[in-house]
């Protein structure tokens, strides 16, 4: 059986990291390709770095080419928009779903998207709101499978120092066991533990739309 090609966007992030890490053990991959905006220092011997210009279709298609699984696990924060939620929606919204429409073109069959818990459309909160337009969005596409996750706070260490969620870690941990029943999926989630749900699922043949809330 021929080895497949994973393409990461969002590697550098903590559930992308976590997918680098465990797809470079795995022996159905042969190559891990991850897209990147600038130069990064991964030394993971089944690493191709493709540097794109996500805003440029022809370059962002074009590194797409050849996936047999796409893994889009790219965010934002509002610290680095500084607010800006034209710029936030640049990232999380337009690079997922122009890397799912991309993946429809190039006959990829799988794409697996990191969203969030608790997403809606319909939500009045901007970000939830957000995540849920992208669900909405990628599912739309002639993909053969689309799965998508809905993690809530992530656990994990961060190369990058983000302050709120480093609390909102510390306070779910100490309260998460009264997360019962339906509210179990707004326990904090290890991104290890996302990753390889993640690595299962692309592994699977089945055909359609799943999404897939904590515990997977």
């Amino acid at each position: 059986m021929p080895l497949k090609t994973a393409t990461i966007i969002g590697a550098t992030g903590l559930i992308g990291g976590q997918l680098v890490n465990q797809l470079q053990q795995d022996e159905q991959f042969g190559t891990i390709r991850v897209l990147v905006r600038r130069p990064t220092t991964f030394s993971q011997s089944k690493v191709e770095e493709k540097l794109v210009n996500f805003r440029d279709p022809e370059s962002f298609k074009l590194a797409l080419e050849g996936s047999d699984v796409v893994f889009c696990a790219v965010g934002t924060t509002q610290k680095k928009v500084q607010g800006d939620k034209d710029a936030y929606r640049k990232v999380d919204y337009d690079i997922p779903v122009h890397a799912a429409r991309f993946c429809a073109e190039t006959g990829c069959q799988k794409f697996l998207l990191v969203s969030a818990v608790g997403a809606n459309r319909k939500s009045g909160n901007f970000y939830l709101r957000l995540k849920g337009e992208v669900e909405d969005a990628v599912q739309q596409f002639d993909i053969k499978s689309v799965s998508i996750f809905r993690p809530s706070i992530l656990l994990g260490k961060r190369t990058e120092k983000r302050t709120g969620e480093k609390i909102g870690q510390v306070v779910m941990k100490l309260f998460s066991f009264l997360l019962l029943g339906s509210l179990k999926k707004y326990k904090p989630v290890k991104a290890n533990a996302i990753a390889a749900a993640m690595i299962r699922e692309s592994k699977k043949e089945g055909k359609g739309r799943f999404v897939y809330e904590f515990p997977f």
